[in-house]
């Protein structure tokens, strides 16, 4: 049985292929095989820069995994050379960083919901745990953010002494825990829990306060003080 011919995009009618359709319908309109192929620009000798895309989609299992790939991994797909490895990292650093310019200023947290939109995008598709505070000064000013542990693909390990050392460093009067799940699921578990209640008491002797500890999985979170669980 013969194999169906693959459609260059120059045998597409003019308003199916991903440029115009974008021109006319808008970004949201695209598929994530054709806006990759408007970042590929071209495809190769042998397909279009959507079947390129979609291939690559394939391979990569799906877009979350996509993200995460480096130039070297991304260049042993076929058809995949350094200048369109570097056009799709370049497209997905510049989607990374847009997502996180609305918080470049002083942000100010009223509600778990604040800390959740202010670290997702840092912290859902990392492939470890990364433990991360929150500096806030007595109005719930975010004064600073630092990254104190990055952990196994199950554990972040990370001891109070370096959480309070860096509280004290930027005059902190309370923080805000955060780490990710790399599976996706942010329930928290035992360890999540006991090592929350062992810096609430490291907190309360030092007076800086420990507010609520976050964990971040895939576009949710569980957010330990709202569970009930310190």
């Amino acid at each position: 049985m013969l194999e169906s011919p693959i459609l260059m995009l120059r045998d597409l009618p003019h308003e199916e292929r991903p440029r115009e359709r974008m021109m006319t319908y808008g970004a949201e309109a695209l598929s994530n095989a054709e806006l990759l192929a408007i970042l590929l620009r071209t495809g190769t000798q042998n397909e279009s820069s959507v079947h390129l895309a979609q291939r690559i989609l394939q391979q990569a299992g799906n877009l979350r995994q996509l993200v995460d790939m480096s130039l070297s991994e991304l260049t042993q797909i076929k058809g995949i050379g350094n200048a369109k490895a570097i056009q799709l990292k370049a497209g997905i650093e510049l989607g990374r960083r847009l997502a996180l310019s609305r918080h470049l200023e002083t942000p100010v947290i009223s509600c778990p919901r604040d800390v959740a939109d202010l670290l997702f995008e840092q912290l859902r598709y990392l492939q470890k745990e990364h433990f991360v505070c929150l500096f806030l000064n007595t109005k719930n000013h975010v004064i600073a953010q630092e990254t104190l542990s990055m952990g196994s693909l199950n554990s972040a390990i990370v001891h109070p002494r370096e959480v309070f050392r860096a509280a004290i460093k930027c005059s902190s009067a309370s923080i805000i825990c955060a780490h990710n799940h790399p599976s996706g699921d942010p329930k928290p578990s035992p360890e999540d829990v006991q090592l929350t209640r062992r810096l609430m008491d490291a907190g309360s002797i030092v007076g800086i306060d420990v507010l609520d500890h976050i964990v971040i999985g895939d576009g949710t979170f569980v957010s330990l003080k709202e569970q009930g669980l310190i």
